[in-house]
């Protein structure tokens, strides 16, 4: 289905042309419709389907039909990384439309907390928040819902796994019951299923289904030792061929570790994680994003927030928690059409969950041999119960309700809302002063 089929308006689809985007995904094909017709949504669809333009869109072209310039629009991420994307798509995709919008996010200094309520207060149109900063602004007193006509809640599942529930809840509580609301979920466990309810009216459902990863991912594993990690990822790193890395650590001091061991090694390397001021992260991402950064060494933060293409190897140092993760870490390479790798090691206690996320996928991963001078790796037998493998007793496949083991990295307050100098990026008549849009992100042409 084209866009032009929808019926926006022309300077929407004006946007639309300039980005390159002519073909809609599945999630938009349904969705948006829905959306336009007034429904509430509950939608499960992970990153990479295009979910973000599938609600931007038939929002944006509510609000320059209506010509209502009021605060009209709530979108609640789960964290900064995720509200700075979804409004730089904001940006993009209203280049033509002269609708405003602002990021809001926790960190920096008391300027940033008055920026951001002058901007709520003198009318931006879509505001983007994370929860903790949002009540910050609501607990001012000076931040007023009662014009607000649509609430989205994006990756509603990690930010209850966060514990954002009963921020969520009170925010709602801020705002008019008569509103159009829209719940996306990359799972859909009975937790989400629970809080749709108490916020969303007779919703319509979409459910779609890429729980696999792209068959351009070549997946591969090590099995290996703890101590033999640092130097085989320098060794795989050692090929050229692999010029745009992303290595996912499981915690911070990881991130830390292997950024010093590679920057002894003389690689371009930089961590990533919640510790860091914001204007040092936003500096690390537009160096990795303009190719000036070959290695970014992450924690989970990024794994659904990371918005770039042409990520030729994607590495993890750790296994993840869930297969769900999984997925959403490997899925930052082969994206649009393109092939990338996806290396994984696994140490003796994070056997049996590696088997999971094998029997999720209903394949097995290739186990390559360590390269020559490496001193063997542990015997592979999933079988075997090391101390710590297990997951929790509440086993079941990613979508069904029930997680995996341990929490994710960067599950906590200030991996989404850490220290740091808040991005200005309210200005009332946008369309007049940013450069034209281009092409990317989840709805690039190559991906239509």
């Amino acid at each position: 289905m084209k866009f032009h089929e929808f019926n926006f308006d022309d300077k929407l689809l004006d946007g639309l042309d300039a980005m390159g985007f002519e073909k809609a995904t599945p999630i938009q094909e349904e969705a948006i419709p829905l959306i336009m017709e007034g429904h509430d949504l509950i939608a499960c669809a992970q990153t990479g389907t295009g979910k973000t333009a599938a609600f931007l869109l038939p929002i944006l072209n509510k609000i320059v039909t209506t010509k209502n310039p009021k605060l009209n629009t709530l979108i609640i991420a789960p964290t900064r990384e995720l509200a700075i994307q979804i409004d730089q798509q904001i940006v993009g995709l209203s280049y033509f439309l002269g609708i405003s919008s602002i990021p809001v996010y926790g960190g920096g200094d008391g300027d940033a907390f008055v920026q951001q309520r002058k901007a709520l207060k003198e009318g931006a149109e879509v505001v983007v928040a994370t929860p903790g900063r949002l009540i910050s602004l609501l607990n001012s007193g000076q931040v007023d819902f009662k014009h607000l006509q649509h609430l989205i809640l994006d990756e509603a599942d990690r930010m209850l796994d966060m514990g954002f529930y009963n921020d969520i809840m009170r925010i709602v509580g801020y705002l008019p019951e008569k509103r159009q609301a829209l719940l996306f979920s990359a799972t859909m466990p009975s937790k989400i299923r629970q809080l749709a309810s108490k916020i969303l009216n007779n919703p319509k459902h979409i459910n779609i289904a890429i729980s696999k990863p792209a068959e351009g991912i070549d997946q591969q594993a090590y099995i290996v030792h703890d101590d033999q990690k640092v130097e085989l990822t320098a060794r795989i790193l050692s090929d050229t061929n692999y010029q745009t890395v992303v290595i996912f650590a499981g915690r911070k001091e990881s991130v830390r570790q292997l950024e010093k061991e590679l920057q002894r090694k003389k690689m371009s390397v930089k961590g990533f994680q919640s510790d860091l001021e914001q204007s040092e992260r936003e500096e690390i991402m537009l160096a990795f994003k303009n190719k000036q950064l070959r290695i970014l060494v992450a924690t989970d933060i990024i794994s659904r927030g990371i918005d770039v293409d042409g990520i030729d190897l994607v590495m993890n140092y750790d296994v993840p928690p869930d297969p769900e993760d999984y997925i959403h870490r490997i899925g930052r390479t082969a994206r649009a059409e393109t092939t990338g790798t996806a290396i994984t090691f696994v140490g003796p206690r994070d056997q049996r969950r590696f088997k999971s996320i094998e029997d999720f996928l209903e394949r097995e991963i290739p186990k390559k041999d360590l390269p020559e001078g490496f001193k063997p790796g542990p015997e592979y037998d999933p079988s075997k119960r090391s101390e710590g493998s297990g997951f929790s007793r509440n086993k079941g496949k990613s979508g069904g309700g029930k997680r995996f083991g341990k929490p994710r990295s960067g599950g906590n307050r200030n991996d989404a809302e850490g220290s740091g100098q808040t991005k200005k990026r309210f200005d009332k008549n946008r369309s007049g002063s940013r450069s034209k849009p281009s092409g990317g992100s989840e709805n690039s042409p190559k991906s239509n």
